[in-house]
């Protein structure tokens, strides 16, 4: 295994030095860095970051285009560089590096499976968006008719990075917000294992959220009308895997 780290930064140039500093303090790997189309003080920050630490590799974008765009442009250079695995963690801050190496731990003993964060929060949370992920996570189990999935918004997962670039390859997948969700159900959809840890998120008084309340749910409410019709179309191998097995699911 080669296993790296993964990073899309949109604006969050204060936060993204001591994130990649706090994750090479605990394992050496590369880091990959996905400019998506930030402001000039950004870029600033990020190729001063890629000059004081030659583990960083900076990816960038012209325009932005989105978190799930950055995701996918970084496991191409992922695979070009011959990593087998990325750990991806979100550039603003509420996350906590802190758990990077069991994941990565995790993720050796299960090469074939997608590590996933299950989020738990403290009284920083906004309550809008643990409801939004509540009523998320029943569409997450309707579209892949288990319960395997009890958190599909949480942007802390160890990824197989051949599994997802053909994923990617394969699929019209969302470029934004709801990357995270769609890269999950196709996963189950493939039988690709999934294995959940806790993972502590914060939202900072001072951090910088990208999501849009109204925007990114209408968005993500359209993923999921083509995940519905996806599965629609797959429920006949969905409800073999379910059922093959007392108490199964794929």
């Amino acid at each position: 295994m080669r296993q790296g780290y993964l990073i899309p930064v949109y604006n969050h140039g204060k936060t993204t030095g001591p994130l990649v500093e706090a994750l090479l303090q605990q394992w050496d790997l590369p880091v990959i860095l996905v400019d998506d189309g930030s402001d000039g003080e950004t870029k600033a920050y990020l190729a001063d970051i890629a000059g004081a630490f030659s583990s960083v590799v900076l990816v960038t974008l012209d325009k932005n285009q989105g978190k799930g765009a950055a995701l996918y442009a970084g496991i191409d250079r992922a695979r070009e560089l011959g990593l087998t695995h990325l750990l991806q963690i979100d550039a603003d801050g509420q996350h906590d590096p802190g758990q990077a190496a069991f994941f990565l731990e995790e993720s050796a003993k299960h090469p074939e499976a997608a590590i996933c964060g299950f989020p738990v929060f403290d009284g920083s949370a906004p309550l809008s968006r643990v409801k939004g992920r509540n009523i998320a996570n029943v569409w997450t189990r309707i579209t892949t008719l288990s319960g395997n999935i009890p958190d599909a918004m949480c942007g802390f997962r160890v990824y197989p990075v051949e599994t997802l670039w053909r994923l990617s390859r394969r699929y019209h997948m969302d470029p934004r917000m709801g990357a995270d969700i769609e890269i999950l159900v196709r996963l189950v959809w493939w039988g690709v294992p999934l294995f959940f840890h806790p993972v502590r998120v914060v939202y900072p008084p001072d951090g910088i959220s990208h999501f849009h309340l109204v925007r990114d749910n209408i968005r993500i409410s359209l993923v999921f009308f083509r995940l519905f019709w996806g599965m629609l179309l797959r429920l006949p191998m969905l409800i073999y895997r379910r059922f093959r097995a007392p108490g199964g699911s794929p």
